[in-house]
């Protein structure tokens, strides 16, 4: 258990998609280590949330791109062996 975090909403979907659709009931209001967030730099999320945003806006390249890939990926971290 992670201490007071809640479970990442995509990491819940994910479990539920695994199995009948239902939210697993082992997952509860608490953060599992499955489930807990990803630790990530806040400013680079800020960064690459500012890049999309300005992209979506002007329609120029802002390299959302690869500001976005290099974020941690829960399905790629989920992945490796």
């Amino acid at each position: 258990m992670t201490g007071k975090q809640e479970p990442e909403a995509l990491a819940t979907f994910a479990e539920a998609a695994r199995g009948t659709g239902v939210k697993p009931k082992e997952i509860g209001l608490g953060a599992t280590p499955e489930t807990a967030p990803i630790p990530t730099d806040p400013d680079q999320k800020d960064k690459a949330a500012t890049k999309v945003l300005q992209e979506g806006v002007t329609g120029e390249d802002k390299g959302a791109d690869k500001a976005v890939d290099a974020l941690p990926d829960r399905i790629i971290e989920s992945r490796r062996p």
